[in-house]
């Protein structure tokens, strides 16, 4: 971790040390003028390296100094084009280009309706909750007109549709279930399907103070609990809990807990009463267990690839002593995605052990860093969001769908809709060519656009296919507030650095925009960026004094520079009530009980979903010219895409490439080494990457992370798909299929696809993808 004195041989009393937050952590900054050095918040028991990767912002060759226009939009007007991505840019002045800005937006509005505006900010640019670009651009489009907007997230999309329909809310699932205390002081075996990866769960909205993960898993350990990791990846659990490693083939998880579930029944080991009292659908989901092909153990076992000794061993470790079941956010990132997330659920309920402490089913647990802790027992500071005019929405990774078929129908949640004509869309504080699927599919998406707008310090894949281009600052480069619901510290973000070129806050921006288009006091209250500082925090004030606790004024916690926020106990959340007192606490459900069945769902009258947790074989699977899984899970080294040219993430790579993992079976028949180059592809589209040998994978299976930037090039081996058939860098959405899970949820399916791979027969690129665009 960066150490945080000023650098050798710099004269003058040592720079002040400043608070500030990060998604991934709490830290101090300290600059000389020349250096950022950080040093985590000292409370931390296992900050993050990512935080390594914050130094290298200042002043970055990729940074965005001043807005720039892409040459054919600015001299030939807005209207479709496939020149985005491939057009050069021009700088001009900010008054220059809000004038123009505001008349487009005026334009497309009064032609062809408000919701022919997309609001498609996806919300991780900054810890701060005032500076958050999603807030501010859905505040400022909602304050102008109104905008078609997305709901759920490509994180958890099939997950936030269908959890609410078994287990009455998203939250109930996941945040307000079960808290790392509990796993340590009470749990017997985790059974993890996806794992429960540190890369991840070191990470959050709002930021996070205390990383507690890897000790809470230690102490569950030397409890002498038992981890069972379900996964074709062994280091999504860490290697000092000792977990048993079951190498699962990719997608095949459903199949294996309704073997669980089979078998459970079949020994009499599940919880007959349980069932009766507190579940509705059980019948429906026990006709199809045994109902042919029985869903057994040997059934399984040629689906999953595992030993059917395996299975049954498993099923006694459940059966005994408190079982958490937990199901990552990476296995609902698939086709059929709902299904695992379903299915772990009513594993638990045949378990019987739903809102027993440490204990039933959790969804995410060790996915994110909000997830396994108890709730803020006061609101934290937040920009508040104005009603939106417009009514229109899509499922957020839906977007390509939307832009290249306007008008067509599609289901969603039970019900048909038909996607709007969206002509103009805004992206703040979000990268979509990191994030969507099938990169190729999406630069044609976006060329349907009239006007693409993106607000950007860094010259993104997203940025260089924009037509207007706002230079954002970042968030070490200005004053904000760090809190989150779920972390117990707010914290004074101060600004570290001094703001480059003609960069500006997203706020200054639509505040200037929104007077532009008669509306800017609606958006700004006439309030100064600070002044909006403490009027959110106020919120807090007053709430902790109304509680009689310490109330600090907001120009006391600035100096001070964070504040401790009272927590609520754990008490299980509705799930444990409702386990106590079903009668007297039912679930917001269709029955008021644990839907293990639903009538409901099987209403929608969905192929794909039968009315309860089924098996359901993914029309992409390995075949002859495309024989491996690819993983396209988070990156360790990174959020998402965020300064992926930072030191801990550039250190990761190998030439500037990133770096693809294979089993050493696998790359001994192919011919491949270590840090031999690798080209990736399928019929979509194909990336480069290193290679680096490790037998913590399954055979037949390759893992390569997002958040390398698109640094699209024309493939040697598929010419015929012009300049975008290769990422040289190694984007694994180069190849990933832009599929929504089904048309129950609609979530995204980057996380699994089929490839080929082979050694580069040609000399590689240089990656020039963290260069300037002007």
């Amino acid at each position: 971790m960066s150490d945080a004195v000023s650098d050798p041989g710099t004269s003058g009393p040592a720079p002040e040390a400043l608070s500030h937050s990060a998604h991934w952590g709490v830290f101090e900054g300290r600059y000389d003028g020349r250096r950022l050095r950080i040093r985590p918040h000292a409370g931390d028991p296992d900050p993050s390296p990512v935080l390594d990767n914050i130094p290298s912002a200042v002043g970055h060759p990729a940074r965005v100094r001043a807005p720039a226009v892409r040459r054919g939009w600015w001299e030939r007007g807005p209207g479709p084009s496939d020149a985005r991505g491939r057009d050069d840019y021009l700088t001009v002045s900010w008054d220059a280009v809000l004038d123009r800005l505001a008349a487009e937006t005026h334009r497309v509005r009064s032609t062809h309706g408000d919701a022919a505006v997309y609001g498609g900010s996806y919300g991780w640019a900054s810890a701060g909750r005032f500076h958050h670009a999603q807030g501010q651009l859905h505040r400022f489009l909602a304050a102008t007109g109104g905008y078609t907007r997305s709901v759920n997230s490509y994180s958890g999309g099939a997950a936030e549709v269908v959890l609410p329909q078994v287990l009455g809310g998203f939250d109930a699932a996941s945040r307000a279930v079960t808290s790392w205390d509990e796993v340590a002081a009470h749990t017997d075996t985790v059974l993890a399907f996806g794992g429960m990866a540190l890369k991840n769960s070191a990470i959050a909205p709002g930021g996070v103070s205390r990383h507690v993960e890897r000790g809470a898993m230690r102490a569950a350990r030397d409890r002498g609990a038992v981890f069972v990791l379900v996964s074709p990846l062994r280091p999504d659990l860490p290697e000092d809990v000792d977990a048993t490693w079951l190498p699962i083939r990719p997608g095949t998880d459903v199949a294996l807990m309704l073997a669980l579930m089979h078998s459970l029944v079949a020994d009499g080991r599940h919880d007959e009463e349980f069932l009766a009292a507190h579940c509705d659908g059980w019948e429906r989901l026990r006709e199809y267990l045994f109902a042919a092909p029985v869903k057994d153990a040997a059934w399984a076992a040629e689906i999953t690839g595992l030993e059917v000794a395996t299975i049954r061993e498993l099923v006694w470790r459940i059966a005994y002593g408190r079982t958490l079941v937990t199901v990552a956010q990476s296995l609902q990132r698939a086709e059929h995605g709902e299904q695992p997330v379903w299915a772990g659920a009513a594993l638990a309920a045949v378990l019987g052990q739903i809102g027993i402490s440490g204990a039933g089913f959790c969804y995410g647990l060790g996915s994110l860093a909000d997830h396994g802790r108890t709730r803020n027992a006061v609101p934290v500071p937040t920009f508040p969001r104005l009603p939106n005019p417009v009514g229109e929405f899509i499922p957020v990774a839906r977007v390509a769908d939307m832009l290249l078929h306007p008008g067509e129908t599609y289901r969603y949640d039970g019900a048909e809709r038909t996607y709007p004509h969206v002509r103009m869309a805004w992206w703040a504080g979000g990268n979509p060519f990191h994030h969507h699927q099938d990169l190729r599919r999406l630069r044609r998406a976006v060329a349907a656009l009239d006007t693409f707008v993106v607000h950007d310090p860094v010259w993104t894949a997203t940025a260089r296919h924009a037509d207007v281009v706002l230079p954002s600052t970042m968030t070490i480069e200005r004053d904000d507030i760090g809190a989150t619901n779920w972390d117990p510290l707010v914290v004074a973000m101060k600004q570290l650095v001094p703001v480059p070129g003609e960069a500006r806050d997203d706020y200054d921006v639509f505040t200037d925009l929104a007077a532009r288009l008669g509306h800017g006091h609606t958006f700004s209250e006439g309030r100064t960026s600070q002044e909006w500082l403490a009027h959110m925090y106020d919120r807090t004030r007053k709430a902790l004094a109304e509680r009689g606790d310490e109330a600090p004024e907001f120009e006391e916690f600035w100096e001070r520079g964070e504040l401790l926020l009272p927590r609520r106990p754990a008490d299980g959340g509705i799930l444990a009530r409702f386990r106590r007192d079903p009668a007297g606490h039912p679930l917001p459900t269709e029955s008021g009980r644990i839907q293990v069945g639903s009538d409901r769902i099987a209403a929608y009258g969905l192929d794909d979903h039968p009315g309860h947790p089924a098996w359901i074989a993914p029309a992409e699977v390995p075949d002859e010219r495309h024989p491996f899984w690819l993983v396209a899970n988070q990156p360790a080294t990174r959020l998402h895409s965020q300064l992926d040219f930072g030191a801990h993430s550039a250190g990761a790579k190998r030439s500037g490439r990133e770096v693809v993992r294979i089993h050493p079976g696998d790359a001994a028949a192919l011919g491949i080494g270590d840090d031999d180059v690798v080209r990736i592809f399928n019929d979509r589209g194909a990336c480069l990457a290193a290679a680096r040998l490790t037998d913590d994978i399954a055979s037949g299976v390759l893992q390569l992370p997002t958040g390398a930037w698109w640094d699209p090039r024309p493939d040697p081996e598929r010419p015929e798909y012009g300049d975008d058939g290769l990422c040289v860098h190694g984007n694994p959405n180069a190849v990933t299929r832009d599929r929504g899970t089904s048309g129950f949820a609609q979530g995204c399916t980057g996380q699994l696809c089929a490839v080929g791979v082979q050694r580069y027969r040609h000399d590689p690129p240089e990656v020039r993808a963290h260069t300037s665009a002007v």
